[in-house]
């Protein structure tokens, strides 16, 4: 068609840094995380709040009256800490390599290492970021053992065929959560919080992307990996963007394969719940992805086939687009932009207000830049 713009163009045009710029690693980090532990949240209906993860994929840990823990079929501890209290996320915990790392990172940060409750077990030293974000890192937890899981199902690729005299029926049934990817946070003060993770915990950057016009004032967001060596880490365990709020944006949680992702959104549509953006895959790594709200307005994402990358690589660097977000899928939707009517959006536009008369990154120029990558 003539006249016709293709606002995928061009959107595969990652660089690496210019002289000077965020070099999104710290020299002499205090520890090394490993990966995400947990996240822990306070809701006000553990019922609801079993029921949603039960249909998402999760199986559950322990239930008490107080407490909800959701686990994966990974072994490993559990995926997600419900305590009963108000709507809010409380924060994120990171698993350090051991016991000595944790009482260095406390002697650095001046904090003390201090047991975890019973059913965890291990240790924790609790920090707060910059954004005013309880942040655990733990060490010598107990351990779950791993559950039956989905398998990946085999593909005739072409002439490639694997799978012969044998049909394709995959389950419309919950996907299976495997385990906890990422979290993605945003800030009123990205680039202090994102040297405060990088310094503290040793997560390095993969991806940086900015504003449009901006490059010179520096990057808006970061996707950032823990560094474990040579052994190849998620793309992304935490994701940090520049807002005019201090918020939890979203979570992430492995399923087994494309099948397993959309048979279980379509599970989840059954049941009521409400998709948020999905499928597609991203461009920054690369996972398949299907988003999802839970019935207290968490966003929450199953995803599958993610880049891993190891320490070798360097960050790249592209301009941010809402265009930008996906390789193929459905146009990204304002619910998952934060800008559909409602109470969420609501709040943004008053943070907005608020955040434009206080000393932070989230200035005026940075408003408009965010705005034109919500119209692209």
């Amino acid at each position: 068609m003539s006249g016709h713009h293709d606002v995928h163009a061009g959107l595969h045009s990652e660089q690496g840094a210019r002289t000077g710029e965020h070099p999104g690693r710290a020299r002499n980090p205090v520890v090394k995380v490993l990966d995400l532990a947990w996240l822990e949240f306070e809701k006000p209906d553990l019922d609801r709040a079993e029921t949603f993860g039960h249909a998402f994929g999760f199986a559950t840990a322990m239930r008490t009256a107080e407490e909800l823990q959701l686990r994966g079929t990974d072994p490993g501890g559990p995926c997600v800490l419900i305590r009963r209290g108000r709507s809010r996320f409380v924060g994120p915990a990171f698993r350090a390599a051991d016991s000595a790392d944790l009482l260095r990172l406390a002697a650095a940060a001046g904090a003390r290492a201090v047991p975890l409750p019973q059913s965890l077990g291990g240790l924790t030293v609790d920090l707060v970021d910059p954004s005013a974000l309880r942040v655990r890192v733990v060490a010598d937890t107990h351990e779950l053992e791993p559950l039956p899981t989905q398998q990946p199902h085999l593909f005739n690729f072409g002439h490639e065929v694997d799978r012969v005299n044998a049909t394709q029926r995959p389950p419309r049934a919950p996907a299976r959560v495997r385990r906890l990817g990422h979290v993605v946070i945003q800030s009123t003060r990205y680039r202090e919080t994102l040297d405060w993770y990088l310094r503290n915990l040793g997560l390095i950057v993969s991806d940086f992307l900015y504003y449009p016009g901006q490059r010179e004032r520096g990057p808006v967001m970061s996707f950032i990996r823990c560094d474990r060596g040579s052994v190849p880490a998620d793309h992304h365990t935490l994701a940090l963007t520049l807002g005019p709020s201090n918020r939890y944006v979203h979570s992430a949680y492995q399923v087994a394969d494309l099948d397993a992702l959309a048979a279980g959104g379509e599970y989840l549509r059954e049941q009521g719940y409400r998709r948020s953006w999905g499928i597609g895959r991203h461009i920054q790594g690369s996972q398949i992805f299907d988003y999802w709200r839970d019935p207290d307005g968490f966003m929450v994402e199953h995803f599958s086939d993610g880049d891993m990358f190891d320490c070798t690589l360097e960050p790249g660097w592209a301009p941010m687009s809402a265009s930008g977000l996906a390789q193929w899928g459905p146009p990204v939707t304002k619910d998952f932009l934060g800008i559909a009517p409602g109470a969420e959006s609501l709040r943004e536009v008053r943070s907005i207000a608020a955040a434009l008369r206080e000393d932070n990154e989230f200035d005026l120029r940075r408003l408009r830049g965010l705005l034109k990558v919500a119209s692209t």
